[in-house]
């Protein structure tokens, strides 16, 4: 039997013989962790369910973080600087935040100034433990970097015979109630490693850049969401986030009303074209340690405010 301590995720090898007195009696149990030394109840109801393998020990009362698919099958749309401003600022408002990179350009990384040593391949493929794989890259804010090995990764996904759609959740089952949120950034395109991270998520947020070919992305996007959600009722498509707003020309001003009226319940307010987004990841900083006072920083702070559900964030 293994136990997995919530806060550095070390697995221990338990006895199940040594256990099963506070099974049959209903007691309380206590373990301490050997590696981070923190002490954590273990949920003596699940032990009496598993034989052996991960038991997922929690502190009581923490639920679960909530998991949200940044993605769109075309490039170039702003998927990864929402994704890492987004994390950044739910984490500076003080929420504990996952970042799972799942593309192989492995660019999350690079915008926040870190350089993994390890990442999602080595969780998926089982050679290192969660706390072996996973960086702190800001306070509140932990890393689980992509890369260029995410293609072997996807190989091995599309030669399983079965349950290939739920790697990846079986890889991260362990994490869930370690965060408050687990925000996934995506590759462009349409595979199974895609399809593996809807098959986790729980929400799915769609960055838009304001450009005809991306809102014909979108329309994609949705039908083969619609063939997802025939399998995982959970997952719903929660926020359009319109991104490269330019208020200069008069196109992305009329896609813009033209998404209000399509999809009025999931909008939300648009991120503007700014240089200072396109220059904060040379330096491996956020938009908010870049450029604070920036137009970019204010448009990120108020999709922040919109995810949380937290009118007072940044405030």
């Amino acid at each position: 039997m293994i136990i997995i301590c919530p806060k550095c995720s070390r697995r221990h090898k338990v006895n199940p013989d040594a256990v099963k007195p506070y099974v049959q009696s209903g007691k309380k149990l206590f373990a301490t962790c050997k590696a981070c030394k923190y002490r954590f109840p273990v949920l003596t109801n699940t032990l009496s369910d598993l034989e052996s393998g991960a038991v997922p020990t929690v502190p009581e009362g923490k639920t679960r973080a909530r998991k949200i698919c940044v993605t769109l099958s075309k490039g170039g749309v702003g998927k990864t600087t929402t994704s890492v401003n987004l994390s950044c600022g739910l984490a500076l408002t003080g929420y504990r935040v996952l970042l799972v990179d799942t593309d192989t350009q492995g660019q999350s990384g690079y915008m926040l100034g870190k350089k993994p040593g390890a990442g999602l391949t080595e969780l998926l493929t089982g050679e290192l433990t969660p706390e072996e794989c996973i960086l702190e890259a800001r306070n509140n804010l932990w890393l689980l970097g992509g890369g260029k090995s995410l293609a072997g990764v996807k190989r091995i996904i599309d030669r399983k015979s079965f349950g290939a759609e739920w790697a990846l959740s079986e890889a991260l089952s362990n994490l869930d109630r370690q965060y408050d949120f687990i925000i996934m950034d995506t590759a462009p395109g349409w595979d199974q490693l895609i399809v593996n991270v809807l098959f986790y998520a729980t929400e799915v947020l769609v960055p838009v850049a304001l450009e005809v070919m991306p809102l014909h992305g979108l329309s994609e996007f949705l039908k083969s969401l619609g063939s997802i959600q025939k399998y995982r009722k959970e997952i719903e498509l929660k926020y359009i986030v319109p991104t490269f707003l330019d208020t200069r020309i008069k196109g992305p001003q009329t896609l813009y009303a033209q998404l209000k009226r399509l999809y009025p319940d999931q909008l939300c307010a648009p991120v503007h074209y700014s240089e200072s987004l396109a220059e904060a990841p040379s330096f491996g900083k956020s938009i908010f340690e870049f450029a604070p006072g920036s137009r970019a920083s204010a448009d990120y702070r108020e999709l922040v405010r919109t995810v949380s559900m937290n009118d007072k964030a940044f405030m």
